[in-house]
């Protein structure tokens, strides 16, 4: 099936029971045993089934299998947040003393977990200078466990060389683990570039509505865990907090997941609810036909934008002469993402006027919405980085992050148009592109 197919019908066979064909809520925290031996085989997970909402739940189950699908991935584990989803994507991988190594270009509370989190659990995070493959792997040593960058950074704009990462990453033996909340599986499969691990915040352009938190972590299934058991032996040793389990042995290919969904969400417990599960279901259920609008409507804003004489820079991947350019048409068949950032002339100051007098955009630090959202990043996702920090990750003083919805794109220009007006800056000289 084609992915505008799978977003509808994957992961889902109508419920036996009832007949329902919407997945139905499981809402419920436990599931009755036939026995005392089914329920020991069930924890000894001999057999398939279900135990406990905190571990597994129908609901969210249908949910996993459609993302996988999407992503073209073996497994997936559906969490609380994209947040919950990275943290359990990376310390599934890490032990004390070891090293991730990633990209600069991050989403501000990526860069906290990174740089401040992780390192006070004994996870040290090296920054490369660039989300160039050299400048990564002039990090990577014997004690490295993963390489990591969002396909397409929040809010610098960048577009990461999946394959050329994966081929480095792979040189010396360590997964590459991606964050594809931006690009999402119907602009981009990172999977079918060479990534081992694809993240999402469901919360975004999945969900689509701004109604409901959720991520997902996605496995595919190839990375070889046996063949580098001395970089990652919690996959090939007995674990003695689940029975002496070996995941590689139990779950073969899907032994990422299993392990993370056993040792991480069973015991501390990042559950994505059902009812939420059910409502990102419905999001996905659209996300081909809201990304293509967001996709135009993006190109028209920033065309917009670029020829307004009250804008001093626009940062669009789309244009031919920004230095992403070659890797929108490799990576994401020419269509350049939504997500944009720009600067008004007169710097923070008139940046700020403009922001506060935006209408129908909405103020807010959310993105990927049905709505167009605005955020000033220096201000909020990004405020506890040092001003050099903001630099790295893409982050001027006076950016403005624009989310462009699926709203008439014309009524999306007038409502930018007023707030530019109101910065007091010189008249727009182009007229608005039709």
């Amino acid at each position: 099936m084609r992915s505008e197919t799978i977003a509808i019908h994957g992961g889902y066979e109508v419920e036996k029971t009832t007949k329902a064909v919407a997945v139905p809520i499981y809402q419920t925290v436990a599931y009755e045993f036939d026995s005392a031996d089914h329920g020991a085989a069930l924890f000894n997970l001999e057999v398939d089934g279900f135990r406990y909402s905190r571990i597994s739940n129908p609901t969210n189950a249908v949910l996993e299998r459609r993302v996988a699908a999407l992503e073209g991935g073996r497994e997936a584990l559906c969490v609380s947040s994209g947040q919950a989803a990275l943290n359990y994507a990376v310390l599934n991988v890490s032990e004390l003393g070891s090293n991730l190594v990633s990209v600069p270009q991050l989403y501000g509370t990526t860069h906290t977990l990174f740089a401040h989190v992780l390192p006070s659990q004994g996870v040290t995070v090296r920054f490369a200078e660039s989300d160039q493959p050299d400048a990564i792997e002039e990090l990577i040593d014997s004690q490295t466990r993963a390489v990591f960058c969002e396909t397409v950074g929040n809010p610098a704009g960048n577009i990461c060389d999946i394959e050329a990462l994966a081929r480095v990453a792979h040189k010396h033996g360590v997964p590459l683990i991606v964050d594809n909340t931006v690009a999402t599986p119907i602009l981009l499969r990172p999977i079918d570039y060479g990534a081992d691990v694809v993240v999402h915040s469901l919360t975004k352009f999945m969900g689509g509505h701004g109604t409901t938190l959720g991520g997902i972590i996605v496995d595919s299934g190839k990375f070889p865990w046996r063949e580098h058991a001395q970089r990652f032996p919690m996959f090939n040793r007995p674990d003695r907090s689940y029975h002496d389990l070996i995941y590689v042995e139990h779950f073969k290919e899907a032994a990422y997941i299993g392990r993370c969904r056993s040792v991480y969400q069973r015991t501390t417990g990042s559950v994505l609810s059902p009812l939420s599960a059910f409502l990102l279901l419905q999001g996905i259920e659209t996300v081909a036909l809201r990304v293509d609008r967001h996709v135009e409507n993006g190109k028209r804003v920033a065309e917009f934008l670029r020829d307004d004489c009250r804008v001093d820079w626009v940062n669009y991947a789309g244009f031919p002469d920004n230095p992403h350019y070659p890797l929108v048409q490799k990576y994401l068949g020419g269509r350049a993402c939504s997500l944009m950032t720009f600067g008004i002339k007169g710097g923070f100051e008139a940046g700020k006027k403009f922001y506060d007098a935006l209408g129908l955009i909405k103020r807010l630090v959310n993105m990927g919405d049905a709505k167009s959202l605005a955020c000033h990043p220096a201000s909020t996702t990004h405020r506890q980085m040092s001003v050099e920090e903001q630099r790295k990750a893409g982050v001027r003083p006076e950016m403005i992050r624009l989310s462009v919805g699926i709203e008439h794109v014309d009524d999306i220009i007038g409502d930018l148009d007023q707030a530019l007006e109101a910065t007091g800056s010189a008249q727009r000289m182009v007229p608005i592109r039709q």
